[in-house]
This record gives structure tokens, sequence and C-alpha cells, in this order.
């Protein structure tokens, strides 16, 4: 059974849709990925087809449309009445809307954020557009599936719809081969490097915790930004811009930090809700986190017991929390970090995509 799976990346870093790809591929189904050049093409190898569509267009806005056309087309091209599509994220979700309607086959929708509640669109035109789209499309999805158990809820309220299954974006166990105790304390920080996510806050915070580096692993448009912010409140020497790496030489680095940060700022529902990748990976490789106070993150440390959770954004406080967990050890943790990386593992979610499949694959069988 051909399943097409389109998303608007470059595929290299989108962990999510490798994990629902290989998931399905082991489940004999063949998947067909389709992204774009958007910031590069880097190689890589996968045992299932992908391909990239080339873009001409420079700007993002323009090159959300030309994808659309372009995805339409290669979808049609590739689709057969015996195909079921995956469309990932608002950017897809109207070609492959269209095909499904046109050749009468599934589709599938993976929401892996709310895109109309992003904050790089806030207070901006191109949110009523999208918001245009979300409100036209969504109702008529009839197998929806969502990151997080906020997201669900969101959508299910916004629309009037079922509740999406929600599909955690949780990581591969990782074999854990015992800690170590650095002498200067590791503060890790992983992701894309951008406003809203507290890196400024945790730099300034350096400033009053002694024997501790913060490692910042990530490429983005704020890096200049962030290394001035160090310069200027003198804690260079305690900061390691790491760039951006690939996911397995982020996976070598991760287990050395004494602690893990995800302090999203609340710019936008769809980082309130959200469930970041990173908080999952720090918990797979047994280090403890300091966190916003949202919902979904929030409730895993505090159901857990794997770190701490901040009221606020300010310097002070996170540095505060900081020396808890630098304070406690990792050790002290670990008991807890087993639990919770036992139960927040892939693993454990994948068997709810491989439903939806097998419920689509039925329907096909009935309808053709």
């Amino acid at each position: 059974m051909k399943v097409i799976v389109s998303v608007f990346n470059n595929l290299y870093t989108d962990q999510r849709v490798e994990k629902v790809c290989k998931t399905l591929y082991d489940s004999g189904y063949q998947p067909i990925l389709i992204g774009n050049n958007w910031l590069g093409a880097p190689e890589m190898e996968r045992p299932y087809p992908f391909f990239r569509i080339p873009l001409k267009s420079k700007i993002l806005r323009l090159a959300y449309i030309e994808y659309q056309k372009k995805l339409y087309q290669e979808i049609k091209k590739n689709a057969d009445n015996k195909t079921i599509l995956l469309a990932n994220d608002l950017e897809t979700l109207m070609p492959n809307y269209l095909v499904s309607k046109k050749l009468g086959i599934p589709l599938v929708f993976d929401s892996h954020e709310i895109f109309t509640e992003m904050p790089t669109i806030q207070g901006r035109w191109v949110k009523h557009i999208w918001k245009k789209i979300e409100k036209t499309f969504v109702p008529k999805i009839k197998k929806m599936v969502a990151a997080s158990e906020s997201y669900a809820n969101w959508f299910s309220k916004e629309y009037g719809i079922n509740k999406p299954v929600v599909l955690r974006n949780l990581p591969r166990k990782l074999e854990f081969n015992g800690t170590t105790e650095n002498s200067t304390k590791i503060i890790l920080y992983q992701g894309w490097l951008n406003y809203s996510r507290g890196i400024d806050k945790a730099i300034l915070a350096m400033q009053s915790i002694e024997n501790a580096e913060l490692w910042i692993a990530g490429g983005g448009p704020m890096e200049k930004e962030f290394r001035e912010i160090a310069k200027k409140s003198k804690v260079e020497n305690k900061i390691k811009f790491l760039g951006k790496l690939r996911p397995e030489d982020l996976r070598e680095i991760t287990p050395k930090a004494d602690v893990g940060l995800s302090i999203e700022e609340n710019n936008g529902l769809s980082y309130y809700y959200s469930l970041p990748n990173k908080i999952s990976d720090y918990i797979q490789s047994r280090v403890p986190v300091v966190v916003s106070d949202f919902p979904e993150m929030s409730s895993i440390v505090r159901s857990f017991g794997v770190g701490e959770i901040i009221e606020n954004h300010s310097p002070e406080h996170l540095a505060e929390k900081l020396k808890i967990v630098l304070g406690k050890g990792k050790a002290a943790y670990l008991h807890n970090l087993n639990v919770a990386a036992d139960e927040l593992c892939w693993e454990n979610e994948e068997d709810k995509i491989l439903k939806i499949f097998s419920d689509c694959k039925k329907e096909l069988e009935h309808s053709h």
C-alpha cells in the first residue's frame, strides 16, 4: 500500500516525519516522502524513496505558494486509487485535500503545531490567509493527528471536530550507558536559535552561575545577536555555540549535559501548548530538565519528578532553578529519568499511527 507523505521542509532534521515513515515502512507500507530544498538539500539516506521539490522563491510566503502548486502536481503524478495521503502541517493540506477528493482516497492530516498560532505570524496579514485555509479544510478532515494533548483539544474546540488522535513526538528508546558527573557543569540548550526560546535569558543567567558552561546546540537567525548578548554581559567565556548539528552528533552530545533547557516564552498558543522534542530527548539521555510552566512540559516534570519548572523568565529566577538541579546532581534524578524514559518513547506511540493507517487501508479495500 503506497503512502505519499509530504511536508514543507528539506526533510533532513524533521525527526517526526522520519519516525512516522520508518514505522510505516517497517510495517509493510511503501512511503514516498516529498519535501523541498528550502534551507538547502543535505545528503541523506532513507530505506524508502524521497525527493525534494526545488523552489525558486527566496521569500518564505512566496515559497509556500510555489510549493503548494508543485506539490499538487507531484502528488497527482504519484498517487493512484490505492494510495493513502499523509499531509504534515497546514502548508501541505490544500494540495493533499484536493487530490484526495479527486481520486476518492483517504487523507491523514498530522498537525505538528498550531500553525496559525505560531509566534512568527502573529499580528501579520498572512495570519488571516492561513486561518482561512485552516477554517476551510480542517473541519473536512476525517483522520487527524496532533502532536500534543493540548493541540488536539484546541482543534476540537476551535472547529467543533472530533478530537484528533494524539501522537506525541517522542524519541526512540536510547540505550543508556551510565551517567558521568562533570566537574564544570554543562547546561544544554538544543534547538533553533530564534526569539521566544528563552536563550537570551539563559545567557544572562550565566552571570550568577559559577563553575558551569552553557552549550547552545543549533543554528538560526538570532545567533549573532545571542553572541553579542554574551559579550555585553561578560559571560562569553562560559558559553559555547556548537552550531547546527546532525541528529547523530546531537545524540552524542546530549548525554554529556548536567541539565537540559526548554524555556520557550509564551508568544502564541502553538508554543504554549507544545511538547518540544528536546524535553524527551533530554530524558532519553537521562538528563534532568528546567522547563517553562506550560501545560505539556510542566506536566511531565511534575508527573515524573525529572527537574524544575520556572515561574517567570527573569534570568535571576532561571539561575536559581538551574542551581537547584545542578546542586542535586544527575544521579539524584536517575531513577525518575529511567521511569520517564521507559514511558516517553516512540515505541509506545507508534501503534496509534498504525491503527489509523490500517483503518485507511480497510476503507480503500471496501471502496474499490
